[in-house]
């Protein structure tokens, strides 16, 4: 700190310094010609030198070592402008070394400074309560460090000028966690998260997304596949991504399947078959891409305590892909659930749902036959019977039955008939916040010994009346 040639100097002790001119040595108050400085201490060869307090008109001050006419060693200085108060080494006027700085919005740093900024090694806590432990470079995080974000995210790795970049890895407060390349505070480049859901991507990062995401599910098939009454079958679900490809760098997207029958609003006097469902049940219709709606219709499984066709248990060997059974003699298909409401986790972006098999109808769905032209039906050559569907439909208000019509006995495993298998995105919570869209496949259940053409079961008119 620069000293004045002239002012006015009080000693504690009768002095023979001139009058004007800063004590020579010993303890002096020496305020300076601009009246800006005013200075309390030790001096030496009339010059500042050991411990002292150096007063600014604008209420700021420094109070510590002075060398020579300097402030340099340990010291404490205020900042009336900024508010901010620094306490360690100095060397020539600037706080330089170890130390602590104060800040007047909120926080502090504690470590290495240069020239007054933070260089070096130290730790930083802001008016939020984030703490940064590491490096430092022209006041900015620079280097290896770590930091706990305010909403308890932990962050670990590489800095780049105050942004994260290089390796890292981060925690979130949810459990998920990222490991790998970052640039400008983002996930870029290589990297895998372990996401709290339980999908795990391992990949190439652009700007914070996966750049080999699953975008889409897709049941593998033909466009309708047909399957007898009473049998099971397998189904083949890939997620895949924009360009066609399997998202084999995706695991644990954790799908669900479920069914739905055709539902169709018939009039009175119809010739097909059709469920009549309670008013009570507020079954809400779900639209399909093959030009039709659905209703929720239930899937068998072996362990959801339900009856088990018999059918179904009679053709278990020919149509399972499991073993016929173990050593204790039980079936393969009492270790191995099937689909209650069945929940799968991809693989390198692939499922399978084993043994999926359609239940009976479920109380409240009623199978009504309409007796009307029901001989003619019967006589029309076959493929000229309404394809074989079965749809659905309610009946009239009040549960009122209609003229003509006869209820069909509770049935033991599905109708023959139009039915839609639905894969869900069921993540919990969504990955990266999205969920992919729901998948539809058409299925055609046949009656038994009819072939490739379905047809819609009737009763005997003469047994009916």
């Amino acid at each position: 700190m620069a000293s004045a040639s002239e002012g006015r100097a009080t000693t504690c002790r009768p002095r023979r310094d001139l009058p004007g001119r800063p004590p020579r040595d010993g303890y002096g108050v020496y305020v300076y010609p601009n009246s800006f400085f005013r200075y309390e201490g030790e001096w030496r060869g009339g010059k500042k030198h050991g411990r002292g307090k150096l007063l600014f008109k604008d209420g700021s001050y420094y109070e510590g070592d002075f060398v020579d006419g300097e402030i340099t060693g340990e010291g404490c200085q205020h900042w009336a402008l900024t508010g901010n108060t620094y306490t360690g080494q100095f060397v020539l006027g600037e706080p330089q070394g170890h130390g602590v700085m104060k800040y007047q919005a909120g926080g502090h740093y504690e470590g290495e400074l240069f020239h007054g900024l933070r260089e070096g090694h130290g730790c930083l806590v802001d008016a939020d309560g984030q703490v940064y432990w590491g490096s430092f470079h022209d006041n900015k995080r620079h280097g290896q460090g770590r930091m706990i974000f305010r909403n308890g995210d932990e962050y670990e790795g590489n800095w780049v000028r105050d942004q994260r970049q290089g390796h890292g890895m981060l925690r979130l407060m949810d459990g998920s966690t990222y490991e790998g390349q970052w640039h400008s505070g983002v996930f870029s480049g290589q990297g895998s998260m372990a996401h709290c859901s339980g999908v795990i991507y391992r990949g190439m990062w652009i700007n914070g997304h996966p750049m080999a995401q699953a975008t889409r599910i897709v049941i593998l098939g033909p466009e309708v596949m047909d399957t007898a009454q009473g049998s099971s079958l397998t189904l083949t679900v890939q997620l895949q991504r924009d360009n066609g490809e399997v998202a084999m760098s995706e695991d644990g997207r954790e799908l669900e399947i479920s069914a739905g029958v055709r539902y169709v609003q018939l009039p009175a006097y119809s010739e097909v078959s059709f469920f009549r469902v309670d008013d009570g049940l507020g079954q809400t219709p779900i639209q399909t891409p093959f030009g039709f709606q659905c209703i929720s219709y239930p899937l068998s499984s072996p362990e959801s305590g339900g009856p088990e066709p018999r059918a179904a248990l009679e053709s278990a060997s020919a149509d399972s892909p499991f073993p016929e059974g173990d050593p204790g003699g039980l079936p393969a298909w009492r270790h191995k659930p099937s689909c209650p409401g069945n929940r799968r986790r991809a693989e390198q972006g692939c499922v399978q749902f084993s043994d999926v098999r359609l239940g009976p109808p479920p109380p409240g769905y009623h199978a009504v036959l309409f007796l009307e032209g029901l001989r003619e039906v019967g006589s029309r050559p076959r493929g000229q019977d309404h394809g074989g569907t079965m749809p659905i439909a309610q009946g009239p208000p009040g549960g009122s039955r209609l003229d003509g019509v006869a209820t069909a006995e509770p049935a033991a495993e599905a109708f023959p008939g139009e039915y839609v298998l639905m894969i869900r995105d069921v993540t919990t919570p969504p990955f990266l916040g999205h969920t992919l869209p729901t998948a539809f496949k058409h299925l055609r259940v046949l009656a038994r010994g009819a072939g490739q053409q379905p047809h819609v079961p009737r009763e005997d008119p003469k047994a009916l009346s």
